[in-house]
């Protein structure tokens, strides 16, 4: 009886001890997944960072990086096309060494870091290693993310913060730590001064929230004031836009005419190659597990927010890439439905023969997204590729290397062409002229790339280029690189073609455009100025 009583008196403290001792396994427990998540994610960031770094410089600088250095070097808090934080990173990195290396950096690093954050997001939700490990292989050699983050634009970062947002959303509904909500509102306002674009996932994200059981979160007030830092840090832009009338949605306005007209059937087709075929299984699984799989009924918000987003995309005509950035999530989610559904040995197998026919598909499929040949073997194999993916602006028509290659290439010709023109006009005549061309790649190359023919400020009523106007010249002549010459007599005294544009990689619309010396103006150029407005 007395050994019985001195055991009730032991049992409480016994039974404490044993939970203490749980609690210890279970933290390490926490401890050694976050450990591997660590290391896991780096090593996925770590890949990412290489496989770009190593072809970054192959080729040159693309049209529209040249147009961003431009735009840095006159700082502003917005652009006609754009908000202000990739033309300073362009003018900034590009200042080190003038080194395309470090022009890419940022976008370089953002892919680094969008590898990390799928491993990441995969434990958040409670998926294995090897759930882990096929999200940040999608990421990393999905064909459309690669050539993405191929240069510096302002759809780099689409990806990254777009993923960041949904992860820092769920961590909120599962931790029930609204700071959270504070982080995803921060990284939706730097993101909103990259890109206007943010604006549809917002509304899709909206939309999922608000079907799903998850609208809980638009009561918290954790997610307005996320909002309200979020639209704090997108009002420069939001005012420079509106001081300016508006240049932007002009320009939406204008894409919509630009952009090829693609049927929803083809649009869809499309977009299972660009993201590879072997890996669609992937993001529609992701797309259809959390409304059936129990793991992820609570992410069912972002299924619906991938499907709005799509059908917005669809509504507006948009490019191909216009949606990219929501398939990392998409991945992710299934990523850790396939690791639900393919269990076992034969579950393990088939996903290890999945990740190695993936992986051979991104790496045949590599030279359309990553400069990884010479233009010389791109050309034949493009040649030999048996698919084609849809040109997605009327424009690219009769050019063989992809766009993102081609305004790649044939700048320095197209400069050495202008700047030999130049130079074989009078000394003083070139006091008094100006250059004038069609769009605002030919002037950017020219404001990058003409210092050694002491080129002046080249001008253009493409986009920015119009707002910075006669950008302090008054000329009595033109240089003027244009299709169709004769379409100068109207507004000069005397007018000659000195030479014409070629280059044999570049866009096709590129070549043969006329460089005419317009001498002495028949116009007031900065009363004429509103009419050669080119907004798109």
């Amino acid at each position: 009886m007395r050994r019985f009583s001195i055991d009730l008196l032991r049992a409480p403290s016994d039974a404490k001890d044993d939970r203490l001792k749980t609690m210890d396994r279970s933290q390490t427990s926490d401890l050694r997944v976050d450990r591997q998540s660590s290391l896991l994610a780096l090593g996925f960031g770590l890949a990412a960072f290489c496989l770009h770094a190593l072809f970054a410089a192959r080729y040159d600088i693309f049209r529209d990086e040249l147009y961003f250095i431009v735009c840095g070097r006159h700082p502003d808090l917005g652009y006609a096309d754009q908000p202000p934080l990739v033309p300073l990173l362009a003018a900034g990195f590009y200042s080190l060494g003038h080194s395309l290396w470090c022009l890419r950096l940022p976008s370089t690093l953002a892919a680094a870091a969008l590898a990390w954050l799928s491993v990441k997001f995969v434990f958040l939700l409670k998926g294995d290693r090897t759930a882990a490990v096929l999200a940040g292989l999608a990421v990393t050699i999905a064909p459309m993310l690669m050539g993405i983050s191929a240069t510096l634009n302002t759809t780099s970062f689409d990806p990254l913060a777009w993923t960041l947002i949904a992860f820092f959303l769920v961590r909120a509904l599962k931790a029930e730590d609204h700071k959270d909500l504070l982080f995803a509102g921060l990284v939706a306002g730097l993101d909103l001064e990259i890109k206007y674009a943010l604006v549809f996932w917002g509304i899709s994200l909206f939309l999922g929230l608000l079907l799903t059981r998850e609208r809980r979160l638009l009561t918290h007030r954790g997610l307005w004031f996320g909002l309200a830092l979020a639209g704090g840090l997108a009002l420069p832009s939001f005012i420079w836009q509106a001081f300016h009338s508006f240049p932007f949605l002009e320009l939406a306005h204008a894409a919509r005419a630009k952009n090829s007209d693609t049927p929803p059937l083809d649009f869809l087709l499309n977009q299972v190659l660009v993201m590879s075929p072997l890996l669609a299984p992937l993001w529609i699984c992701g797309v259809l597990a959390p409304f059936w799989l129990k793991p992820l009924k609570g992410v069912q918000f972002l299924s619906i927010a991938f499907i709005s987003c799509f059908l917005l995309t669809l509504l507006v005509h948009g490019k191909d890439y216009y949606i990219a950035a929501t398939y990392p999530v998409m991945f992710i989610t299934g990523a850790v439905a396939a690791t639900e559904i393919l269990q076992g040995a034969t579950g393990r197998l088939v996903l290890t023969f999945w990740t190695l026919m993936a992986s051979a598909f991104s790496v045949w499929i590599a030279p359309l997204a990553l400069p990884v040949l010479p233009v010389k073997d791109l050309k034949a194999f493009i040649l030999k590729f048996p698919l084609r993916p849809q040109a997605q602006e009327k424009s690219f028509k009769g050019t063989l290397l992809p766009q993102v290659f081609a305004d790649q290439l044939g700048w320095h010709d197209y400069v050495n062409q202008v700047g030999t023109a130049w130079l074989a006009l009078p000394k003083a005549e070139r006091a008094k002229t100006a250059i004038k061309v069609d769009n605002y790649g030919e002037a950017a190359a020219l404001d990058v790339y003409g210092k050694p023919f002491g080129l002046p400020p080249a001008l253009s009523g493409h986009n920015q280029y119009f707002l910075w106007g006669l950008r302090g010249q008054n000329p009595e002549n033109l240089l003027v690189v244009q299709n169709n010459p004769e379409r100068l007599s109207p507004y000069c005294k005397t007018s000659k073609v000195i030479s014409t544009t070629y280059s044999p990689d570049a866009m096709a619309y590129e070549n043969g455009k006329a460089i005419a010396y317009c001498q002495g103006l028949k116009i007031d150029l900065k009363a004429y100025w509103p009419q050669i407005k080119d907004y798109n």
